[in-house]
């Protein structure tokens, strides 16, 4: 059987699967998790609800969530001033299936989705995934949107998605609502031809993963939505609910898109033990949104102790600061990592990321840092 061979799709042949550095030491700093361990309160509800939802664990579960959907509304009413229907609102197993299906139904073979580098990396393995092809322009070199790049590709790739972060990941940028209100104006008519030979829009997607932790001022693409049924906004409970290992990303969107997604989704594919711990978190927002004010706090503070060192640091709207320059990022990591303290190489040569930990954590990164410097 020596001589057997896979069918591996040949996209796929040498590469290796997505995957952060999982390491055991005391500071870990690298993949933007909140640090804040749920509360005795909310571990407390979170058996409760499971207990309930497990006696019924021989039943499929609710397929449409619909109880989840009204409260993920509920909670972006009070958060964002928006209100939307819950009907409008999706999840999936974090925000990775609510991008995946949304390219699931409006990408795929022969169609395009573009974006801004630096972005996610996770963006492009969505794309080939879904077998669609994945474009990017460059950022101005403060990483904010270069508008004008952005509308060259509409203009020659016709993409049917167009994937934007909001804050962007790594740098931590958040566009303003006038370039997203723009950008919806521009994308109306820029997708592929249609079936009828009619252009169709493009949608555009805006993912929010860290937008609860966005600066006073910095609005949500959420207030766009009514007037813009091509536009998509993503959020998840991973980041400002702490609730990472629970793997509770969603969407909103009109109901035309909503529509499109049943139509991809895999059935029952969130878990009743899924609704359950999500539904108790959100019963906890008002508390865990007090944590995210504490690491906004948090986050000003070492973006300016970082800046009194001498280092460029991007404008940060998220859980984590991009900062540099380095000749050599790689031996700045490699040492701090020598002194307990794991942080991430990624985005351009010469940048690092770090999160924003307790301030405990914070303090060892910095002691650590000052020593690698000096």
């Amino acid at each position: 059987m020596t001589d057997l061979r896979l069918p591996l799709r040949p996209e796929l042949a040498g590469l290796s699967p997505y995957g952060a550095p999982q390491l055991d030491v005391p500071v870990r700093l690298n993949v933007n998790e909140n640090p804040w361990a749920p509360s005795d309160e909310l571990v407390d509800d979170i058996a409760r609800s499971v207990a309930r939802a497990a006696s019924g664990l021989n039943r499929y579960p609710d397929r449409d969530f619909l109880e989840l959907r009204g409260e993920l509304a509920r909670y972006l009413a009070d958060e964002s001033g928006v209100s939307v229907p819950p009907e409008h609102v999706w999840a999936a197993n974090g925000s990775n299936e609510v991008m995946t299906q949304i390219l699931q139904a409006f990408a795929g073979t022969s169609r395009t989705v573009v974006s801004c580098a630096p972005t996610y990396s996770m963006y492009h393995e969505y794309a080939r995934d879904t077998c669609s092809r994945w474009v990017t322009c460059d950022r101005h070199e403060d990483f904010s949107i270069d508008l004008d790049a952005l509308r060259d590709l509409l203009e020659t790739e016709h993409p049917a998605v167009v994937l934007l972060a909001s804050p962007n990941n790594p740098t931590g940028t958040a566009l303003s609502l006038d370039d997203i209100r723009s950008l919806a104006d521009d994308t109306r008519f820029s997708g592929p031809v249609g079936p009828d030979g009619q252009p169709t829009a493009s949608l555009l997607v805006i993912d929010e993963a860290y937008a609860e932790f966005r600066r006073a001022g910095t609005s949500s693409a959420l207030e766009l939505l009514e007037q813009n049924p091509h536009v998509v906004v993503s959020r998840t409970m991973s980041k400002a609910f702490g609730m990472a290992g629970l793997r509770l990303g969603y969407m909103v969107a009109c109901q035309d898109v909503i529509d499109a997604i049943m139509l991809v989704r895999l059935p029952y594919h969130l878990s009743a033990i899924t609704q359950a711990v999500a539904l108790a978190a959100l019963r906890h927002r008002e508390s865990l949104m007090q944590q995210v004010a504490d690491l906004r706090d948090s986050r000003d503070a070492l973006a300016h102790w970082l800046e009194s060192r001498g280092l460029q640091v991007a404008q940060s709207d998220a859980n984590f600061i991009f900062f540099g320059r380095f000749d050599n990022r790689q031996d700045i990591f490699d040492k701090l990592l020598e002194r307990g303290v794991l942080i991430r190489v990624v985005g351009p040569d010469g940048w690092l990321r770090v999160s924003v930990g307790t301030p405990e954590e914070n303090q060892q990164f910095m002691t650590a840092l000052e020593e690698v410097l000096s």
